[in-house]
């Protein structure tokens, strides 16, 4: 079994804008902003074995907000740029009740399906509650960089930055146990 890291894609792996207090994700390439300062906190959890996962919800796919060429086109980027293992999206609506729609958990139960992860060993980075949620629900570690967005709900630790996550989790998790056999 593995161990991985689940991330946040909109506040974590790029920057979002904001309008009225709530984050809006890009729409189109030109938009997708990468967040520069993950880049190499997140190289150090790949180095030290972790597979790396991002989730996400993207119900402007529902909604016809956003072309599914152009998400694929974020997201390829998103990939390259930050080595992920995996990209996984809900493109429902949260009125959709969907099981794979954050704060649910079918992101992570599918990807420690065909990755064959121990949830349980894993961790999840993000800025906002539902991933907060969707990581105790499953039975792993939220670690959550300060935002408006972490609510009052569960968290196991809260940050301030994504380089103090990554000195956390190295802390947590003892020398070679991110990839088991």
């Amino acid at each position: 079994m593995k161990a991985a890291i689940f991330l946040e894609r909109d506040g974590i792996l790029n920057t979002a804008r904001t309008e009225n207090g709530e984050q809006i994700p890009p729409f189109t390439l030109e938009q997708l902003k990468i967040n520069e300062e993950a880049i190499l906190p997140l190289r150090r959890l790949k180095a030290a074995g972790f597979l790396l996962i991002a989730t996400t919800n993207q119900p402007a796919i529902s909604e016809g907000e956003i072309s599914r060429w152009d998400l694929d086109r974020m997201h390829d980027r998103l990939r390259r740029t930050f080595n992920l293992d995996d990209l996984l999206f809900c493109p429902h609506a949260k009125d959709d009740f969907c099981p794979c729609h954050k704060p649910s958990s079918g992101l992570f139960s599918e990807a420690a399906f065909n990755w064959h992860i121990e949830l349980e060993q894993s961790f999840v980075i993000s800025d906002k509650w539902q991933d907060a949620e969707a990581a105790r629900i499953v039975g792993a570690t939220s670690l959550l960089v300060r935002s408006p967005w972490i609510g009052d709900g569960h968290h196991d630790f809260v940050l301030p930055n994504i380089a103090a996550i990554v000195k956390k989790i190295l802390q947590l998790q003892p020398v070679g146990h991110a990839m088991v056999a």
